[in-house]
Order: structure tokens, then sequence, then C-alpha cells
């Protein structure tokens, strides 16, 4: 798997899987359950990951979908 996505904001972490299910891409997410260890103050980033033969796919869906994915 690959790392397409790292961030704190749950509400992006929904609209990208909710586009990456209309284009039919599997995901899954890493880091979901870390709120019981940071005490669910939101410090540690989620991170969405997709198969590796999905990523390029992936990351042109993020960009269709105006979501930074924090590279160049």
């Amino acid at each position: 798997m690959k790392e397409l996505l790292r961030t704190n904001d749950p509400t992006v972490i929904a609209f990208a899987t909710a586009l990456l299910d209309a284009e039919g891409i599997d995901w899954f997410t890493f880091d979901v359950n870390m709120s019981v260890l940071e005490g669910s103050i939101g410090i540690m980033p989620r991170r969405l990951m997709v198969m590796d033969r999905d990523l390029f796919m992936a990351e042109a869906v993020m960009r269709d979908g105006e979501i930074d994915l924090g590279r160049d």
C-alpha cells in the first residue's frame, strides 16, 4: 500500500474517501485508533492508503477534487 494523504482533518478524509469510492478505488485508513493514545485531541494525523497500482489514479482524483496532497 502507498500513502495517498496524511491529515488531521477528519472532514478531508471523509471527502477523499467519498471521491475514491465513487471511482471504485479501494482505500484504507491508518492511525484511526491513535486517538486513544493522544487523548482524542487530533494531533496525530490519519493516513489514507491505496494499493500501489491505484496510486496514480487516486492522486488524479484528489487533484480533481482540489484536495492538497502536500506534494509538488
